[in-house]
């Protein structure tokens, strides 16, 4: 279980260190934190972790009878499975003889690149990472590899869109449905939060996301509506994991004019939002809770966005402080001005990490599922 909370504690650490840096006029989209050797070193470690895990998640037993099932196998007929792009990964590490760690290795490698790449385009990189910890980095890429890869990949698209690129949101959407189909679901939002071109650009990805379903989902969808929806699948803490999606949406939706999003940003995180509010009122009128928790899944990007932008919506805007510093009494007496300044970031910092922290532990001790991830064998030591 240490090993669980050194990789939530060491972000956190630096994050409480780091506080929040002075307020910048620059978009956040433009920012980046913090040296590119430590993020190398945060990469490394998280691909390593991920990737030589031993008997760690709730799927492993799954996982390595996928491989087993691979071998022997044409590549063509490998191609025309579901999921190709993991199939795939799985028969280029059979052929290589590397087995389920050139699997796991490359799939954490691929989550990693996606979580390093959105963390530091955050205003507060480290906190963004810590956020990560409990939920999307334990339980998502150490138990269910399509999926994690699949969400790790959907931010580098987020990225590419956040940066008014449409074409690098839906390319990369693309690679991550070749890992789990499900992604197709996310194509959509590029259309919704194009600020160019938004007639075009919905047609266009309206043609994209047609084709992307008939080919990587349409066959599947039967069998998820009756594995998902038609039996009723319910999944264990799917209302909590729903709620933790709902709690930043909220902030967001109430007090979104102090965030200071650019505002293909806004539009972007706005969607997410209204998203993972729908998602939650889903929960009390069907019971499908399982399709419900795999869909957030790929809402949990909101999370990391939304409390690494906390610190700052609190923050007195260069108008406020001329306010202040101004000899103007009325002005002083009736200009909004923020309650709390840049000086408390820190106090915000740290009820975000006990929040995440009481995540975890509860999740360690006493979550249904928690025993398939402890202990925490790394392979190379197993021998």
């Amino acid at each position: 279980m240490w090993v669980y909370w050194a990789m939530f504690l060491l972000p956190a650490s630096v994050a409480l260190a780091c506080r929040a840096p002075a307020r910048t006029t620059e978009p956040s989209g433009a920012r980046l934190a913090g040296s590119n050797s430590a993020w190398v070193w945060v990469w490394l470690s998280i691909t390593l972790l991920i990737g030589f895990r031993y008997a760690v998640g709730g799927d492993w037993g799954s996982y390595v009878l996928l491989l087993d099932d691979i071998r022997g196998q044409e590549l063509v007929d490998v191609l025309l499975r579901k999921d190709p792009g993991y199939k795939l990964l799985n028969w280029v590490s059979v052929e290589l003889g590397w087995g389920i760690y050139g699997v796991n290795l490359t799939c954490g490698a691929l989550f990693a690149t996606g979580l390093v790449v959105f963390c530091r385009r955050q205003p507060m990189p480290w906190l963004a990472l810590t956020v990560a910890v409990p939920y999307l980095m334990i339980v998502v890429a150490m138990g269910y590899s399509r999926q994690g890869v699949g969400v790790g990949l959907a931010m580098l698209g987020l990225v590419a869109l956040s940066k008014g690129s449409v074409r690098g949101f839906v390319a990369w959407v693309l690679l991550a449905a070749t890992f789990h189909g499900t992604a197709v679901i996310l194509l959509p939002i590029s259309a919704l939060a194009a600020s160019q071109n938004r007639f075009w650009t919905a047609v266009w990805v309206t043609v994209v996301a047609a084709v992307a379903y008939s080919v990587l989902l349409a066959k599947d969808v039967e069998s998820l509506y009756a594995n998902y929806v038609d039996a009723g699948l319910q999944s264990e803490g799917a209302l909590v994991r729903l709620l933790m999606n709902a709690a930043p949406a909220a902030v967001l939706l109430i007090l979104r004019s102090r965030f200071r999003f650019d505002e293909s940003e806004k539009r972007l995180w706005m969607l997410f939002a209204m998203i993972s509010l729908a998602l939650l009122g889903a929960f009390y009128v069907t019971s499908a809770s399982t399709a419900l928790d795999r869909l957030a899944l790929y809402m949990i990007p909101l999370q990391l966005a939304v409390f690494a932008n906390v610190p700052y919506i609190f923050e007195r805007s260069d108008k406020e402080q001329d306010v202040l510093n101004s000899d103007n009494y009325y002005l002083q007496q009736n200009f909004e001005i923020s309650p709390i300044g840049s000086a408390n970031a820190v106090f915000i910092i740290a009820i975000v990490l006990l929040y995440y922290g009481s995540i975890q532990f509860v999740w360690l001790n006493f979550g249904a599922n928690s025993m398939w991830w402890l202990p925490y064998r790394f392979y190379p030591l197993e021998f």
